[in-house]
């Protein structure tokens, strides 16, 4: 039988860590292997022990959540570590705070203990637990704002600029040559676990001219993607927004699919405007890509540049293959050194579909230079 992996909880609640551990112990894949009840008692297991994750809560006296991964950021200590986030404005927007500053997922903390000791909260517990312990720890990557009034280079991708090998043994898709830039086009983006974060190093680095608009479905439950939403617009020259029923679409803005609902795309009266709606999850997720994706093979875009990003599963993929049939695509996917888990940006590579693998980094210049922009 394989070792168990070793959890670390931390958490000031005294309930909180007893029914976190008790939910921990009962799959036989984990065990608690010590607890903390705040940030400073926490970074000091931490810099004398090895973790597989870190179950770790926001708000603590002393050191709170946020502070101990500043610090574990600034000193270059590495985790694999899951936030307890609560259900509210404030913690929403510290949630996607900790998942910039390299937590790898979050589940959303119990109300009561009805709740906590509920199903609910185990399943979503051990599985981001379960990705989390597979998941890959990046190390940090650094990126150049736009600065107010600077002009956007063409950027140029080579082939050198896809981390791309052997031993990936993925076939790109050949013939299909980059979009024009005369015809009327969209960009709709997929990401998972790891998202957040990696959104950070594509759309804070599109120009605010972008002749454009963009969607994106980034897996969260609602009440998370307005704060994802609103960080995004602080630092990005582009309009980002959590789309609502109704919007049209424009150029030059980026419109997030909001948690709990799946997000389409409808021509109605010679206009795009997003639809929203509440069928089941699909995938096992709301909002499902594959909704967006296959919206717009009924839409009147001539071209869809279509990209996924780090995440679990294969959203994205039945979505991107029913669009390619309809609609001229130019597919970019994730490599996997650079993925957090390397789940959506596999499935699609897998159908051979896919125009270009990149790293990263280098997402925003090639989706740029296959506008035309």
């Amino acid at each position: 039988m394989a070792e168990k992996k070793k959890i670390l909880v931390v958490d000031d609640s005294a309930l909180m860590r007893r029914v976190v551990c008790d939910i921990i112990n009962s799959d036989e894949n984990f065990v608690v292997a010590d607890i903390a009840k705040d940030g400073l008692e926490a970074f000091a297991l931490l810099t004398d022990n090895q973790y597989d994750v870190v179950v770790l809560d926001i708000n603590m006296p002393r050191m709170s959540g946020l502070e101990l991964l500043e610090k574990m950021q600034k000193l270059k200590i590495s985790a694999k570590i899951i936030m307890n986030s609560t259900l509210t404005k404030e913690g929403a927007a510290e949630t996607i705070r900790a998942l910039e500053l390299g937590a790898v997922d979050f589940v959303t903390k119990p109300e009561n203990f009805i709740a906590a000791k509920g199903n609910d909260f185990r399943v979503s517990l051990l599985n981001a637990i379960q990705v989390a312990a597979n998941a890959r720890v990046l190390k940090k990557i650094s990126i150049v704002r736009p600065t107010a009034g600077k002009k956007t280079e063409r950027l140029i991708s080579t082939p050198q600029n896809n981390n791309f090998g052997k031993k990936d043994e993925i076939k790109l898709r050949q013939g299909n040559k980059p979009m024009g830039s005369n015809s009327n086009k969209i960009i709709a983006l997929a990401c998972s676990t790891g998202g957040p974060k990696s959104l950070q190093s594509v759309v804070p680095l599109l120009p605010a001219n972008l002749p454009y608009p963009m969607l994106i479905v980034q897996h969260m439950p609602a009440g998370f993607t307005k704060s994802l939403a609103d960080r995004l617009n602080d630092v990005s020259k582009i309009e980002v927004r959590e789309a609502a029923e109704g919007d049209v679409l424009k150029a030059g803005c980026v419109y997030i699919a909001p948690g709990g609902k799946h997000m389409q795309v409808r021509n109605v009266g010679g206009q795009h405007k997003i639809v929203l709606t509440d069928e089941p999850p699909r995938e096992g997720v709301k909002p499902c890509a594959n909704y967006m994706y296959e919206s717009l093979a009924k839409s009147s875009y001539d071209e869809v540049i279509c990209v996924v990003l780090t995440g679990m599963g294969a959203d994205g993929t039945k979505g991107i293959k029913y669009l390619n049939e309809r609609k001229k695509t130019y597919v970019i996917s994730q490599d996997e050194r650079s993925c957090v888990v390397y789940g959506m940006p596999k499935a699609i590579a897998e159908t051979g579909l896919v125009d270009e693998v990149v790293t990263l980094t280098k997402i925003t210049e090639t989706i740029l230079k296959n506008l035309g922009v």
